[in-house]
């Protein structure tokens, strides 16, 4: 099994997923371990003292003015995990709650969180033998921390709480800990505070939407090229020098696929020969410039992705020249902001390929295909509620794309009166994310249904290799009506599982 190792300096993208989705085993570094082990002398040394220092001998938050006592410290670090543990709602799935509890640990290994080494190691422990604290949709405002969530998975380590065990099953986290022969963690100064005060939810779900994105893009300018072929469209809106002149790398991008994939077709360009067009509609000639624009927004969130996760995200911090201090790292906007920006650009690649799917069903601009590319029409009503249903997608994508970020509601007292709303923008992007994967199967069942009602006329081989694949995967063809939403499932799985993507690389080699 494939082994992370986590060092001071940061994680990956790569790493996340790897953890996240592929059960990847956690190691930490000898730099890391002596990192922290650096570290908590510092913490240690504070704790002794009689000056009050925040996260180590104070409360929190609004109740940041109380000294507290060597005696009840303990105390104070179980308590804040046990009342901050105070999420509501359904279960948020596995893979976010491991990319969750692994970037916590990245954080605690760089050293300046004065966690103790067998913390640590604790945390990798967990996350090795496959037990997943139980965290809840609702209790972060993203600010001071992904709070809520954290502290779920903080309980874990504490062997209090539920969580699932590595056979699915969820029972009393204390159960699954001694199973696997792990200790609960005692916390001690500082330690619960810095378990809980980080953006790594946000965080998580960023990099698996990006990384579930780069493949939504590739698969919308495939399924952009098989519409532009059925509807007899022009390739040459797509040549390289058009788009140099308008140097967005994600607009060149995007052009470059579909060229590769109508590379050889017998059908582009032929509207020219009866039915003149001087120029197709938007939603075929400007996909190149809305799914490059999706791209150019991806690059952006990709970049702070990558700064955040080399970050340390933590309050108070300890710096390499001993000094304990507070700041503001934890404020999630950086990432709120860009999830935003993502659903955005899904609803607006979502709207666009619906465009296209509703003009391959509409005889009046089809150019030739028989109405809702029905069998006999009338007595077949063809894909007409299929792009019903993808136009339900396509409203909600909407309604999703409604930024989160731009909202804030004061907590604590008003000590934390501006918070980021990073974990609901995160939430809502995974629901984009999974939407959009709909949308663009509704347009491929139509496409590739349209193409081959095209007859006489020779579609790509990329196209050609694309419905062969598409059609051994269970979604069948034109034919007469027939019960429609296991096809749209299997198209569904097919776009998701990078089967479209992979099937059009046989022949265009990688796409970009």
């Amino acid at each position: 099994m494939h082994t992370v190792v986590v060092g001071t300096t940061g994680v990956t993208a790569s790493d996340v997923l790897a953890v996240a989705r592929a059960g990847a085993r956690v190691e930490l570094s000898e730099e890391a371990l002596a990192a922290l082990a650096a570290a908590r002398e510092v913490v240690d040394a504070l704790a002794a003292k009689p000056e009050p220092v925040y996260g180590v001998s104070t409360g929190f938050g609004a109740l940041a003015t109380r000294h507290i006592s060597p005696e009840l410290r303990a105390a104070l670090q179980r308590n804040i995990v046990r009342s901050h543990a105070a999420g509501m709602g359904p279960r948020v799935e596995r893979e976010v709650v491991r990319a969750l509890m692994f970037l916590r640990l990245k954080t605690v290994c760089s050293g300046h969180t004065g966690v103790r080494p067998e913390v640590a190691r604790t945390m990798a422990d967990v996350l090795n033998a496959g037990i997943t604290p139980v965290v809840h949709e609702y209790g972060s405002l993203g600010c001071s921390g992904d709070l809520a969530p954290l502290s779920h998975c903080a309980l874990t380590l504490m062997g209090e709480g539920d969580a699932e065990g590595p056979d699915g099953t969820v029972r009393p986290a204390g159960e699954l800990l001694a199973e696997h022969g792990i200790a609960p963690v005692e916390l001690r100064e500082k330690e619960g505070l810095a378990l809980l005060n980080g953006t790594d939810g946000m965080l998580g779900m960023l990099v698996m939407a990006l990384a579930d994105l780069d493949t939504l893009y590739k698969s919308a300018d495939i399924t952009a090229a098989l519409t532009m072929e059925a509807l007899l469209g022009t390739d040459r809106v797509l040549a390289p020098e058009l788009h140099a002149i308008r140097p967005h790398p994600g607009q060149a991008a995007s052009a470059a696929n579909m060229l590769a994939v109508l590379r050889g077709s017998g059908l582009t360009g032929h509207h020219q020969d009866d039915a003149p067009r001087v120029q197709d509609a938007y939603s075929v000639r400007c996909a190149p410039q809305v799914a490059g624009a999706g791209r150019d927004t991806m690059a952006h969130a990709a970049l702070v992705a990558e700064r955040e996760l080399a970050a340390a995200v933590d309050n108070p911090v300890v710096l390499p020249d001993g000094r304990v201090e507070s700041n503001g790292n934890f404020h999630g906007a950086p990432v709120a902001y860009v999830l935003d920006f993502l659903a955005v650009a899904a609803a607006d690649l979502g709207s666009i390929a619906e465009r296209r799917t509703d003009r391959l069903l509409d005889k009046n601009r089809s150019h030739g295909l028989p109405p809702f590319l029905a069998d006999d029409a009338g007595v077949d009503s063809g894909l007409m509620i299929a792009q019903y249903t993808q136009a339900a997608l396509v409203g909600e994508l909407k309604r999703l794309a409604v930024p989160a970020s731009a909202d804030s509601i004061p907590s604590s007292a008003m000590q934390e009166d501006h918070v980021s709303m990073g974990w609901s923008a995160a939430r809502k992007l995974r629901t984009a994310v999974d939407n959009l994967a709909r949308v663009i199967a509704v347009e491929l069942y139509a496409a590739t249904r349209a193409i081959q009602l095209r007859e006489g006329l020779t579609p790509a081989p990329a196209s050609r290799a694309v419905i062969d694949a598409v059609r051994a995967a269970g979604v069948q063809g034109p034919g007469p009506d027939r019960y429609l939403s296991p096809d749209l499932a299997a198209a569904d799985a097919f776009v998701r599982a990078g089967h479209l993507v992979t099937a059009a690389e046989t022949v265009t080699g990688p796409l970009r």
